[in-house]
């Protein structure tokens, strides 16, 4: 098992090195800046640059694992924001709430064996539900109470390594497998699971660890994340939603040394794409424009190494973005582009 990822290995290749019993080892951090949002002139290539500002310091690396990494999130009816910790180990809250307004923080959830990658909130049935790295979907009630595995097992003869997750109007989930994100293979899938748990199919495979999934505001398609191809593709569905009509790659990232973790979609279909290896998102229009960058203050980056994703306040423009790394895992607020709808609120 690998115990000291690189500085900027993405977060999902530690977790590929996850066996039964193992400890997770991954990265998160942050740092006090001022609370008023700025926005300038971006280098070439990356449009305006929107500056975010610290909200909370939710976690420090665990002695366990010597990680911490923030992910979800997502925004109740309520306003508060939960949080998942990817590398918390047993025992440890893996699941956490915000208050936005004052900062702190509580406790929610925890158990023995689940690697969360993912947070979101059903429209079927109001529960929040986890991706649980090592191959299951968990659902609590909002206060972390009454866990269930919602869908365990394999798919098409094959186990999976769930990262993020997408619902339809129907409560029908869509979820990015990793597949164990062998290095230079492209094994991926994209994988819809019923409301009930019942069945899973494979919508899309041959994917090059795909991370991130969310539909366009209109639910006509999927947008996913490739992050071993730092890419961003669109999927078209049927009426059906159950089956692809078309794939094409929509944007390549330019990131240098960053990959693209998970993605977000506002009222005007701009894409909030993650960083992994850098504390940042990119942010394009629909048509693969680069609107603009989401960054920390330069103090706060130095011991920052990822924004993993974002949650926006349906119907108006405040932005959350988890953050980590050696210094522990922030929320950061910054002013989204456009209004958020139900597919920029966790994922």
């Amino acid at each position: 098992m690998t115990t000291h990822p690189t500085p900027h290995r993405s977060p999902r290749a530690a977790l590929a090195g996850l066996a039964a019993g193992s400890l997770l080892v991954l990265a998160g951090c942050g740092t006090q800046t001022s609370d008023a949002p700025a926005s300038r002139p971006g280098a070439s290539g990356e449009g305006r640059t929107i500056r975010a500002t610290q909200v909370a310091h939710v976690t420090d690396p665990h002695e366990a694992t010597g990680r911490t990494l923030l992910e979800g999130p997502v925004l109740d009816e309520d306003g508060d924001l939960y949080v998942v910790d990817v590398t918390a180990p047993a025992g440890e809250p893996k699941v956490i709430s915000v208050d936005l307004t004052t900062g702190k923080h509580k406790d929610l959830y925890t158990d023995k064996t689940g690697a969360y990658t993912s947070a979101q909130i059903s429209p079927y049935d109001g529960r929040l539900y986890l991706t649980d790295y090592t191959g299951s979907v968990v659902s609590t009630e909002p206060d972390g109470s009454d866990p269930r595995t919602f869908f365990s097992g394999e798919v098409d003869g094959s186990a999976m390594n769930l990262d993020d997750i997408a619902f339809d109007d129907e409560g029908n989930l869509y979820v990015s497998d990793l597949h164990g994100m062998k290095p230079g293979k492209a094994d991926g899938r994209i994988v819809r699971i019923d409301r009930d748990g019942e069945n899973a199919t494979v919508l899309a495979d041959g994917l090059a660890h795909p991370n991130g999934v969310m539909f366009d505001p209109e639910l006509h398609g999927l947008w996913i994340s490739e992050l071993a191809e730092n890419t961003i593709s669109y999927l078209l569905l049927d009426a059906d939603k159950t089956t692809v009509t078309s794939q094409h790659e929509a944007v390549h990232v330019d990131a240098g040394v960053a990959q693209t973790d998970s993605i977000a979609v506002d009222a005007d279909g701009n894409l909030y794409q993650a960083l992994h290896g850098r504390p940042a998102m990119a942010v394009f229009s629909p048509h693969g424009e680069r609107l603009a960058t989401v960054e920390v203050p330069a103090k706060a980056a130095e011991g920052l190494e990822s924004a993993t994703n974002v949650a926006i306040t349906p119907g108006g423009k405040k932005a959350y973005m988890t953050v980590s790394g050696p210094d522990g895992g922030y929320v950061y607020r910054f002013t989204a582009l456009a209004d958020g709808i139900r597919q920029s609120n966790g994922g």
